[in-house]
């Protein structure tokens, strides 16, 4: 287990640096955008472009590093993302950010696939879990510490976003320097939503739903913030506490869901977000330390929804399609993440920037109302017989490679391992 611990922390080290960039320069930008002045709509366009660059990165990137390999894709997708970075805070344009921030989406993908890769290959079966569990940390520990960064210097000079171009750098080192054997290729999303939806409606529904409400809320949340008059340093604590609270959450949420019907919690913690939305949306609180209260209970419920919906399809789908299912599941919510800043944006332009939460509190209730309706209409999986929650990365932070590195999908590598070496490479 030691040996293969060390074998993966430079994996792990470009990871927390890949993340502490993303985590930076995902948060800089709308905030910078608000100081200058840019639309709400212009800014909710930044989520949009950057979703849908990621949603095209799962879909495509396999084929990039088919053609080039993983060394050299690797290189390419980093070196890309940080001259965006330095870009962004050269040309300060809302128009050529929301390009680039495609650009810097797909690439996000590509090179968050290949680590996940490359740590798939070096897990063994007694260490996927352990290896799996420092991933999602460093990955959480990854974006909270680059949200935090903001408040260490000043938005408006393109200091930090040239910190944010460095941190991409030092993502490229452990995996360029590495003289490890390339892992085999990347997997490919083979998608069949009509079969996704009959087995689990309300994954399927509530996925997407959970997407709009996570898209708009992290893309968005910074405008609110700014709009609000808070300080970058409060902005920064709000962002990054919503997703502390909600990894917090996590597993106290799912252990529930293991012995209750998984319909029945994810309309509950749904009502609770819907309610700490409704909240901020009405009352809309003037003390910072209220505002961060409702913000932290937001963040703890809405951020712990989407392993539970997964984890609800995967109760009807045999364990050797957790990847397939799994996979189709996380398209359907970066389809909803592309959704949730563009109707998002222009509903705080017309109404203000407390109607960030009016249009999560919309989504959460949908949640909640399909959730019970189909609690009516089929039983539940009985306790005994489902799929053991297993924490995953929430969000388009999810790749199919992650999937792929799951303990939940260890059956199918146990398969393959015996199956003969012209089906493990076809």
């Amino acid at each position: 287990m030691r040996k293969n611990l060390i074998s993966v922390f430079a994996l792990l080290m470009g990871t927390l640096f890949l993340f502490l960039g993303n985590g930076l320069h995902g948060l800089l930008l709308p905030m910078r955008g608000a100081y200058e002045g840019y639309e709400t709509t212009m800014l909710g366009l930044l989520g949009t472009s950057w979703a849908s660059g990621f949603v095209l990165g799962c879909l495509l990137a396999p084929t990039v590093v088919k053609r080039i390999g993983h060394v050299r894709a690797f290189s390419g997708f980093a070196s890309l993302i940080a001259i965006i970075a330095l870009m962004t805070g050269m040309i300060v344009d809302p128009f050529w950010w929301i390009l680039l921030r495609a650009i810097t989406g797909f690439s996000i993908a590509g090179t968050s696939m290949i680590i996940e890769s490359w740590l798939n290959e070096r897990a063994t079966n007694e260490s996927r879990g352990l290896i799996f569990s420092l991933y999602i940390a460093i990955t959480l520990v990854g974006t909270v510490g680059g949200q935090m960064t903001v408040a260490l210097g000043d938005v408006t000079t393109p200091m930090l976003f040239m910190f944010a171009g460095i941190l991409y750098c030092l993502a490229m080192l452990p995996t360029t320097l590495s003289t490890a054997a390339s892992p085999q290729p990347l997997k490919q999303v083979k998608l069949d939503i009509p079969a996704l939806y009959r087995t689990s409606p309300i994954a399927c529904v509530g996925i997407v739903l959970i997407g709009i409400a996570n898209g708009a809320f992290g893309t968005l949340g910074a405008v609110f913030g700014a709009n609000a008059g808070l300080t970058s340093s409060t902005i920064a604590i709000m962002m990054s506490v919503a997703i502390f609270a909600g990894a917090v959450m996590q597993l106290p949420a799912g252990r529930i869901s293991d012995r209750v019907d998984r319909r029945i919690v994810l309309a509950i913690l749904s009502a609770i977000a819907a309610g700490a939305g409704f909240a901020l949306f009405v009352f809309q609180p003037a003390s910072v330390t209220l505002l961060l209260v409702l913000t932290a209970l937001y963040g703890a419920m809405a951020n712990a929804l989407y392993p539970i919906a997964v984890s609800h399809a995967n109760d009807f789908a045999s364990p050797e399609d957790f990847v397939k299912v799994s996979g189709g599941l996380l398209l359907l919510y970066g389809v909803g993440t592309i959704i949730g800043p563009t109707i998002g944006g222009p509903i705080m332009s017309a109404v203000g920037p407390y109607a960030l939460f009016a249009v999560t509190c919309c989504a959460h209730i949908l949640i909640t109302a399909y959730a019970i309706l189909r609690s009516r209409r089929r039983a539940a999986v009985p306790a005994e017989m489902r799929d053991s929650y297993t924490t995953i990365n929430p969000g388009t932070m999810t790749t199919p490679e992650s999937l792929q590195l799951s303990p939940r999908a260890l059956p199918q590598v146990q398969a393959g391992a015996d199956a003969p070496q012209e089906e493990q490479t076809a």
